[in-house]
């Protein structure tokens, strides 16, 4: 176990000590798919990640250091009704092996629906798709009873119309739990990898990393667990200056610019990092959920009515051998995305004798 221990942290230190990983953030790169929220539950709570240790195999994909023996034979799938003919989801399933710890194999994939195909001109020419998979081998491994570590592995396919792309990834991540204080976090390294095969002959372009930290916690006397996500610790500054809906307001009878000041700002880059979220656990088969996202909602809301852009909420539901999640995630005015997962455990099925 120490050797394993050893080789995970000089795998951690030699990718992190690369410099050219901390630049990407969003529209910068390539495979943006793999950043998506796949597990209703994690969506539920405005995150693309969770923290906890609760046997839930949707959460390893994004966190395979929770990846526990306890997984054991779970499968699950998820699906997510996206904007227009999008969607996207994956289907999972994990399998534990004594002498090398826990895996699962997961497909992902993102369809973008059918697009016209046209000429110069404008003519129609007919149609094309354009789609994104990814292939995943999770594996997670508890070093004590407090520390547990894990990685996920990814070859990644992408086909937009006739341009196709191929790559390989890889998540790092750990996760420290006090069973005393109910108490998890976690730390996650993401899409570290680089793209095998360009769009472009030698046009090469960057993975979509992403460094995360997350603390979850369950109150001993009360129902309810909350969590807070931080999100691209690689990189401080998330603004994004739309020229079109400036942050500085204008006043009405000078017309002088109102700037934000040193304190303001300083606030409102640190909280485009922070995503809050809580769970209310009424009984161990049914429980409700709900998330904010500031730089959601910064980013997407429409001044002239806020409304509830950057929340989300959904549900979790055990009926017999099976748990489904349900979540919906303000993104814009014009709608919000219908997030489904339903989970079983195969060995539930075989007869016992």
């Amino acid at each position: 176990m120490k050797r394993i221990l050893t080789l995970f942290i000089i795998l951690t230190l030699i990718v992190l000590s690369n410099n050219k990983l901390f630049s990407q953030i969003g529209g910068n790169g390539i495979y943006e798919f793999l950043n998506l929220t796949n597990s209703a539950r994690i969506a539920s709570v405005g995150g693309n990640f969770l923290p906890v240790k609760d046997n839930d195999i949707t959460l390893s994909l994004a966190n395979p250091s929770i990846i526990s023996a306890e997984m054991n034979n779970q499968l699950a799938l998820s699906f997510v009704d996206y904007y227009s003919d999008i969607n996207y989801g994956f289907a999972m399933y994990s399998r534990t092996f004594e002498k090398f710890g826990s895996f699962t194999g997961t497909m992902q994939y993102i369809n973008y629906g059918k697009f016209d195909y046209t000429d110069i001109a404008g003519q129609k020419q007919g149609t094309f798709k354009a789609a994104e998979y990814a292939f995943n081998i999770g594996w997670g491994r508890q070093l004590d009873s407090t520390f547990s570590i894990g990685a996920n592995f990814k070859t990644i396919y992408s086909v937009l119309e006739s341009y196709k792309s191929f790559g390989m990834a890889v998540d790092i991540a750990g996760t420290y739990f006090n069973e005393k204080h109910l108490l998890t976090i976690s730390l996650i390294a993401k899409n570290i990898g680089l793209q095998l095969k360009p769009y472009y002959s030698e046009n090469t372009e960057p993975l979509p990393f992403e460094l995360q930290l997350g603390l979850s916690k369950k109150f001993k006397h009360l129902p309810f667990r909350y969590y807070i996500l931080l999100n691209h610790l690689e990189k401080w500054d998330l603004t994004y200056e739309d020229p079109l809906n400036p942050t500085d307001e204008i006043d009405p009878f000078t017309n002088e610019v109102k700037r934000k000041g040193d304190f303001d700002k300083f606030m409102d880059k640190s909280m485009r990092h922070v995503v809050i979220g809580g769970e209310l656990i009424f009984t161990k088969n049914f429980s409700v959920r709900l998330g904010y996202n500031y730089q959601r909602r910064k980013e997407m809301k429409v001044d002239s009515k806020l409304s509830t852009v950057g929340f989300s909420w959904g549900f979790g539901l055990k009926i017999s051998k099976f748990r489904f999640s349900y979540a919906r995630s303000r993104y814009h005015l014009i709608g919000s995305p219908n997030y489904i997962t339903i989970t079983t455990n195969l060995s539930d099925f075989y007869s016992k004798r």
